[in-house]
């Protein structure tokens, strides 16, 4: 890359030193009165190309300058020959006009293209004088400034300012490439004249104190204890947001309603607008931690009464549980689990627990087994055989079990089990 900058340069100080010994040269032949060719009394040749030479000369020093800039500051090499273009342009266009002037014809021929040129101008200029209007209009206004969060709803942009310029007002875009209100680092350029056109909502309209009104809804089962689960959220928001209350004043509240399959908590509080994801990820996360550990409130979710009602439902279904008398299941020690029944092992036995096992090493273990507790504080199987032999081969060290009791004899779970040489699965 320095290879590069040094080559361009070289070859730019050269070019710069051949226009300027031109323009001299030429400069002084019309001096003597060497004019090769005169285009009117007072107007030569070689005044005109002293004068090419000049306008060459200055492009080249421009050139120059700018390459050192951009280095200087480490920016682009590409931004060198975009800047070179507009440049060559413009040189061109003086170098014809400055061809006619000497001509003396200058005049005449603006007359004759001044309405084609003003038609044109017209109408290539309009979105940048709407632009350079709007430019002025917020910086006086100020609707919003460098560092607000703006959202463009009918562009479906959401972006940090960054800049604003005359012509273009630039985003650090959010969102985007990630379903979040994060910056992502891409920016985007936003013609000022489409300010004209767009509803602007400002998040952050005042910087000092850029808080936002937030939520965050957990669904419970109407089954879970209220006070509880509102505590719980509570805490989690005036844990996370503890130094935004301090700032606003502004304490979180519940608002709730019903739905189908239980109650919406919706939780609200106070929040700040650049930093909503992360504050929304820490309350969710302690809602849930708390909600896990805690059996007396529960997430509700659709079709189903409760995750753990329809575990529950599940194993009633199957017929391999109580009904009124149904229980929670525990997890007890593989090892405590005794099996006496004294038939697993053969064959068609053991091609049976390798496809309970990999049912359940993909679905997991969708029913408890039923043990009955045996005074010397081990447990017999009365139902789920295959379940508890396929449990042991994936290496699990405790299972759930729903417990009995009672003698196994009294309960349906027998006809279930053993039975003419039959085997509960």
């Amino acid at each position: 890359m320095i290879k590069k900058y040094i080559a361009m340069t070289k070859t730019r100080i050269s070019l710069l030193i051949v226009f300027v010994v031109l323009a001299v040269v030429f400069f002084w032949l019309d001096h003597i009165d060497v004019s090769f060719f005169k285009f009117s009394q007072d107007k030569t040749l070689a005044d005109y190309l002293a004068f090419t030479a000049a306008v060459l000369a200055v492009y080249e020093i421009c050139i120059l300058a700018f390459t050192i800039k951009v280095r200087v500051h480490r920016g682009a090499p590409s931004e060198i020959p975009m800047v070179a273009s507009l440049l060559r342009f413009g040189v061109g266009v003086m170098i014809v006009a400055s061809f006619f002037h000497f001509m003396g014809k200058l005049s005449g021929s603006w007359v004759a293209v001044a309405p084609f040129v003003g038609l044109l101008l017209g109408w290539s200029l309009q979105a940048p004088i709407s632009g350079l209007a709007a430019w002025i209009l917020v910086t006086v206004k100020r609707p919003f400034r460098l560092g607000d969060r703006v959202l463009l709803p009918s562009l479906g942009l959401i972006g940090d300012v960054q800049q604003m310029g005359m012509m273009y007002t630039v985003l650090n875009q959010v969102g985007g490439t990630v379903g979040t209100e994060e910056a992502t680092g891409r920016h985007i350029l936003v013609p000022n004249a489409m300010l004209f056109s767009n509803v602007v909502i400002n998040y952050t309209p005042q910087q000092a104190d850029p808080f936002v009104l937030d939520e965050v809804v957990v669904r419970i089962t109407y089954d879970s204890d209220w006070k509880i689960a509102e505590r719980i959220l509570m805490d989690a928001a005036t844990e996370v947001t503890g130094e935004v209350i301090k700032e606003t004043g502004h304490k979180p509240y519940i608002r709730s309603d019903l739905y189908d399959y239980g109650v919406y908590m919706r939780l609200r509080y106070m929040t700040l607008a650049m930093d909503r994801p992360r504050i929304v990820h820490e309350i969710t996360r302690k809602i849930f931690d708390e909600f896990q550990g805690n059996p007396q409130v529960d997430f509700a979710i659709p079709f189903v009464y409760s995750y753990r009602m329809g575990i529950q439902g599940g194993r009633r279904a199957d017929g391999d549980a109580t009904t009124s008398n149904d229980t929670e299941a525990t997890d007890i020690d593989v090892n405590l689990i005794i099996d006496s029944t004294g038939i697993l092992g053969n064959p068609g036995t053991d091609q049976q627990v390798k496809e309970m096992a990999a049912r359940i090493a993909k679905m997991g273990l969708l029913q408890a087994i039923v043990v009955e507790r045996r005074l010397n504080g081990a447990y017999e199987v009365v139902a789920g055989h295959l379940r508890l032999q396929a449990c042991k081969t994936l290496g699990w060290k405790t299972v759930p079990a729903i417990i009995l009791d009672r003698k196994s004899a009294d309960f349906p779970h027998c006809q279930h089990g053993i039975g003419k040489g039959g085997l509960s699965k």
